[in-house]
């Protein structure tokens, strides 16, 4: 089962990591690429939230179909 919360708590804190790198870059380029990779991870995380927020409960058989999927 996928754990939603745990995706947005990462995507959440790799965003805020590169701000921080992006903000303590003394190259120009590399604080480009940090701030831009960033965005990314806020965008994903906006995402995140609306999976979360409308997400329905998978029913048994929805849950046991998934399950047996191969990896």
């Amino acid at each position: 089962m996928i754990d939603f919360e745990a995706k947005l708590e990462r995507f959440e804190t790799l965003a805020d990591e590169c701000d921080l790198l992006g903000k303590l870059s003394a190259d120009a380029a590399k604080r480009e690429l940090y701030l831009r990779l960033g965005q990314h991870y806020r965008e994903l995380a906006d995402d995140m939230r609306t999976v979360i927020a409308t997400k329905t409960p998978l029913s048994p058989a929805e849950y046991h179909a998934c399950r047996q999927r191969p990896a």
